[in-house]
């Protein structure tokens, strides 16, 4: 089972990467990078990024891609672009959107004893970890981060359920860090799924249908129209 997973995210990353995502505006403000939660549905334009480029009416630099994780391997790895931390590039970003990890957990440990994976990912106080490291990398370049967590999959039984656990300790650490930074903000996702909702999924039941991604995207460009008219 989960090698059928790794190779539909993995074949999912290599589409996307041969795909100009790279950037379609240098001016852009807004930088997205992570796994297949974001870049789902882009060959068909609605993935995340793209619902938020529309709403807002701004050209947003979509990096992410299927099968990224977010720990990192070394500097010399031919597969160091899979990761999220890599898809990350200094620019003129007011936001960057970021989101990983959960290749990690279910491919990194099965979703279950996943003790040592969660900690290198982020520590139980939200303090240490790599995505504390990438977030702060960010905002020491001046961007706001947005965090999406991951979908759920109430009443389904999906493989998403069977990381459930694991998916909520680690947004609650997530949470967590972004209690630490005024220029942070987590953003669940848990209750965009209606109890049974299968038609909220792909047919591998692991990813947002094209309803789903909108539904996700029109939430985040919200978040930043808001945070955008504070004073």
């Amino acid at each position: 089972m989960l090698r059928t997973l790794l190779f539909l995210v993995t074949f999912t990353g290599v589409l996307a990467a041969c795909q100009d995502s790279v950037s379609r505006n240098q001016d852009a403000r807004i930088l997205a990078i992570g796994d297949s939660l974001l870049s789902w549905n882009s060959a068909l334009g609605s993935s995340i990024p793209d619902v938020i480029e529309k709403e807002l009416g701004q050209p947003v630099v979509d990096r992410s891609f299927g099968g990224a994780w977010m720990l990192t391997r070394d500097e010399g790895d031919e597969g160091r672009g899979l990761n999220v931390p890599y898809q990350y590039e200094p620019g003129n970003w007011d936001w960057v959107v970021v989101n990983g990890g959960g290749n990690d957990l279910l491919f990194g440990c099965g979703c279950g004893r996943c003790g040592t994976v969660m900690n290198r990912l982020i520590s139980e106080d939200g303090e240490s970890g790599q995505i504390p490291d990438l977030i702060r990398r960010i905002r020491g370049e001046g961007a706001r981060v947005i965090y999406p967590g991951y979908l759920r999959s109430p009443n389904l039984l999906t493989p998403i359920e069977h990381c459930k656990n694991d998916g909520d300790e680690l947004e609650a650490r997530i949470a967590r860090f972004a209690e630490t930074d005024a220029g942070v903000f987590y953003i669940s996702m848990q209750d965009i799924v209606p109890p049974g909702g299968l038609t909220y999924f792909a047919p591998d039941l692991i990813h947002p249908s094209r309803k789903t991604s909108r539904k996700v995207g029109e939430r985040l460009a919200s978040a930043i129209r808001q945070l955008d008219a504070r004073p």
